[in-house]
């Protein structure tokens, strides 16, 4: 038997009084977070959720989360992490489609109103049956009248339980896809997947109780909720909440808290590498920091270098996905890393690269990413056809494109969707974006493919230049051209102050190909 909470109850007991997670002037030890995923567990079993039952989140990086996530857990019960960007129509879609039986949601601020949005989109949903408000103190009332709040569901609930027993192939979460190609599909994952990779992730970080983490990355995405907040819990780590990007306050963080170890999308790097840091005490700062981690998209290795030199502090890269628990592969720290590569296959996991026939390609040549083993999910959840598609002869099937070197090492090419085919000729937009980073004045590239009459699409870069520069559209599309291939060239150059991203940090590429 298995239940994924036992990593929290351990640690409640090796380190009850130690810190596990803070946020803003309030710091819970594992003892009260333990006691506190208790008291939920208690109150939801009292309600009458059963095991098996799915329970969904919708939730910032509050020490709500983990309470919450956990008590969840001990129920029985599946976790439904909700994007806390969702509007009443997408979370109505997620609630039913995952078939929840309760919903928690915090109640958000003025411009992020997740508590209006998501009892709109619980009361379109009649399957779901119980919503719980998150209010920012446990004995606030609900605005809503009539609606009740996590405090009224854990008041009093005894903080001592009895966890229900789970398989280790029981579905502890189903985590739901970006949806870039149709509808959002949730991914299974067990409890066995999700901890065996909070091991590894424990081991590729070397986490210890004397360390002191940094949890920008929402919560409810995969990388944050295993390779941080599982893995710290595992190791009896203590986890600084942050619930939005912020350069200064990530600074500010990392020294009043003596932070050993960050972790971050590439977006991320880029922000803390071009802010203004005068009066930031990076002495103090660059001594602590320990090593940091890069997933979700590729990291440029221009962005990679640039913060490196700033920072002192390596950057160990790694791939990863939802449906992969995530971690597939990283550049483990007592190997040799290659800056701009994802690394080797983690333990008891196996990588190849095949091309559209199903056939292997040798080393040096682009294919597609396949991989399997103990991360790889159980399915997506109702959808057997895509399932079966995603998942053949126990190889899941990434929709990545990437390259192996003699060594062993993988590369991300591109996303297959992302790539253009101008004229029928391949282009992989991250190609073209790490050679304009290479320019001096520019910041940040996003590539991508427009509609074109003659060539069927054409290449379109979108650049962020560095502060005070004044090159134009048209010198850096002449720059490009004389470092890349005629046909690879972006043709359309737009220069912009901003990209838009997501609740992730990853850049939105659907958005600019509306633009």
């Amino acid at each position: 038997m298995l239940n994924l909470s036992v990593i929290l109850e351990d640690s409640a007991r090796r380190y009850p009084t130690s810190p596990a997670f803070t946020f803003g002037e309030t710091t819970l030890n594992f003892a009260q977070i333990n006691g506190a995923a208790n008291q939920v567990a208690n109150g939801l079993r009292s309600r009458g959720i059963q095991p098996g039952d799915k329970v969904a989140i919708d939730c910032l990086n509050l020490p709500y989360f983990p309470i919450i996530y956990f008590g969840i857990l001990k129920a029985g019960a599946t976790v439904v992490p909700l994007s806390v960007l969702l509007k009443k129509e997408e979370i109505a879609y997620h609630l039913k489609d995952s078939e929840a039986k309760a919903f928690f949601c915090f109640i958000g601020t003025e411009d992020l109103p997740m508590g209006k949005m998501g009892y709109g989109g619980f009361q379109e949903v009649d399957s779901c049956e119980q919503f719980y408000m998150i209010m920012p103190q446990p004995t606030d009332a609900s605005p809503i009248e009539g609606v009740e709040t996590l405090g009224s569901l854990m008041a009093g609930q005894s903080p001592v339980l009895k966890r229900t027993a789970s398989s280790p192939d029981d579905v502890a979460v189903i985590i739901y896809t970006s949806g870039t190609t149709g509808k959002p599909k949730g991914a299974m994952l067990t409890h066995s997947n999700i901890m065996l990779n909070t091991v590894i992730s424990a081991d590729l970080g070397e986490l210890s109780e004397n360390d002191t983490q940094i949890i920008v990355l929402p919560l409810f995405h995969i990388f944050a909720m295993t390779v941080l907040m599982n893995a710290g819990v595992y190791r009896g780590t203590h986890s600084v909440l942050l619930p939005r990007f912020d350069a200064g306050a990530i600074f500010g963080l990392m020294d009043k808290h003596d932070v050993t170890i960050f972790a971050g999308v590439p977006t991320m790097y880029w922000g803390l590498v071009n802010h203004d840091t005068t009066g930031v005490n990076l002495e103090k700062i660059t001594k602590n920091l320990q090593v940091c981690f890069s997933g979700g998209a590729s990291l440029p290795v221009q962005v990679l270098k640039d913060f490196e030199a700033k920072f002192n502090v390596p950057i160990m890269e790694g791939y990863g996905m939802s449906e992969g628990s995530p971690v597939v592969t990283f550049n483990h720290k007592n190997r040799v890393r290659k800056p701009g590569s994802i690394g080797t296959p983690v333990w008891g996991v196996e990588v190849k690269l095949v091309d559209d026939k199903g056939k292997e390609v040798p080393v040096g040549e682009k294919g597609e990413l396949l991989y399997r083993g103990h991360n790889v999910m159980k399915g997506y959840y109702n959808k057997p056809e895509a399932t079966a598609k995603t998942i053949q002869n126990g190889w899941l099937h990434s929709g990545d494109v990437a390259t192996k070197d003699e060594d062993g090492y993988y590369y991300i090419v591109d996303r297959t969707k992302d790539m253009i085919i101008r004229g029928g000729l391949n282009v992989y937009p991250r190609e073209v974006e790490e050679v304009m980073m290479k320019h001096e004045s520019v910041s940040m590239v996003a590539v991508i493919g427009v509609p074109d009459d003659k060539y069927g699409e054409e290449i379109k870069a979108f650049v962020i230049l560095k502060p005070n520069q004044d090159v134009t559209e048209d010198e850096l599309r002449i720059w490009t051209k004389g470092n890349i291939a005629d046909y690879k060239y972006p043709r359309h150059v737009e220069l912009v102050d901003s990209l838009p991203t997501s609740a992730t940090g990853k850049i939105l590429k659907k958005e600019l190909r509306v633009s």
